[in-house]
């Protein structure tokens, strides 16, 4: 990536040699132009925002930056870029989500997430350290940028207007009012879950800002807890990609012998899953991971994996995630273990089922999804 200050060599995480994305977009280069034309002072407390892959955070090191993030793979590719430019880890204050922010902030840097939730609840959480005299530069691809995008900065901290656009990316300039601010979050946001769907019929589920389907039960997930294996026994089972941890909770209902793994590579998902399983007061053993799939987990020490796997990456569609998914499913689990997987018809997960279990068996069906078997020989 070209910068200011130089080129970066910079990858995503994990690293791919395969993998034709970038690790940064016109709008990452756009913002880092604009702070060195302008000649915007870095001295203060300078914090960044959702950087996706770690650009940002790398290209501004000297300054010593917070990077917050929602992303385990985030912060893990901003320590590889880190090292990647020999630049010290230490240099950048590695923030999640979850973690209490900075008490003053004199610059704020934003890339716009794809979630308008997450951008509220993150905005609403900085706004008492932004000071009158704070720069708020917001950046991203014209396509992520709507009204109601700049109404949410506008509404949270102050009178807001776009750049032209450049590469198809744009810039958003926020000038903040004086405090107080509107900081009373919605979030976590709470609601109840609809009869006919197993053990979690009438539940509880909690919400983080920016976990899919905030305010209801999206329909694969409904078709998914109308499908799932019976769990008898002391098994472990692991619930991975949870989102806010409904599936896993719906097996801990339904087996209190169960120990159930939540694994989720977005802090606000893994943060969710555990409110929303102990909201139902759930007997038995759980634990909660944020990470990159199963990494790190032993192999041949699960008995059953559920999963419904993302297929987009921030605004890329990729099956990577899946495969990655899948691959790490196949390691976890012991022979005669499963791996039962939800997704769209057209995705074609059996194949890369057959291909990587030797087998896959198709357990339910309606006109949009699948619900699939893969057992580990």
């Amino acid at each position: 990536m070209a910068t200011p200050w130089g080129q970066l060599a910079l990858a995503r995480f994990p690293e791919d040699p395969r993998d034709r994305l970038r690790a940064w977009d016109a709008s990452d280069e756009y913002l880092l132009t604009h702070l060195a034309e302008q000649a915007v002072p870095l001295s203060g407390t300078v914090v960044v925002l959702g950087d996706r892959w770690g650009a940002l955070a790398t290209a501004l090191a000297a300054h010593r930056p917070v990077q917050i993030t929602d992303s385990y793979l985030s912060q893990e590719a901003t320590r590889a870029n880190l090292d990647r430019s020999a630049v010290e880890t230490g240099a950048v204050r590695l923030l999640t989500t979850q973690d209490p922010p900075p008490g003053r902030i004199d610059v704020l840097l934003v890339r716009v997430p794809k979630s308008l939730a997450l951008l509220e609840d993150q905005l609403l959480r900085l706004a008492p350290a932004v000071h009158e005299g704070t720069v708020v530069v917001g950046a991203g691809m014209v396509k992520e940028i709507h009204t109601s995008t700049l109404k949410l900065f506008e509404r949270i901290l102050g009178p807001t207007r776009t750049s032209l656009a450049e590469k198809k990316a744009r810039l958003i300039f926020c000038t903040p009012g004086p405090a107080p601010r509107t900081t009373t979050s919605p979030w976590p946001y709470r609601y109840e879950l609809p009869d006919g769907i197993g053990a979690v019929s009438g539940r509880t589920v909690v919400n983080h800002a920016g976990v899919f389907c905030a305010d209801r039960l999206d329909i694969g997930t409904r078709f998914f807890l109308q499908h799932l294996p019976d769990s008898k026994g002391a098994q472990r089972v692991v619930d991975l990609g949870c989102g806010n941890g409904v599936v896993g909770t719906a097996v801990a209902l339904a087996n209190p012998e169960a120990e159930v793994l939540f694994v989720d590579e977005s802090f606000q998902a893994v943060a969710s899953a555990e409110a929303t399983y102990k909201a139902n007061g759930v007997p038995g053993h759980a634990e909660f991971r944020v990470g990159d799939g199963l990494a790190g987990v032993a192999d041949g020490s699960a008995d059953l994996v559920l999963n419904n796997p993302p297929f987009h990456s921030h605004q890329t569609t990729t099956d990577a995630t899946a495969w990655r998914m899948f691959t790490g499913a196949h390691g976890a689990l012991r022979p005669g273990g499963e791996l039962w997987v939800i997704g769209n018809r057209h995705l074609g997960y059996h194949a890369k089922l057959r291909r990587l279990f030797g087998n896959s068996e198709l357990m339910a069906s309606d006109p949009k999804f699948v619900v699939l078997r893969a057992v580990r020989k």
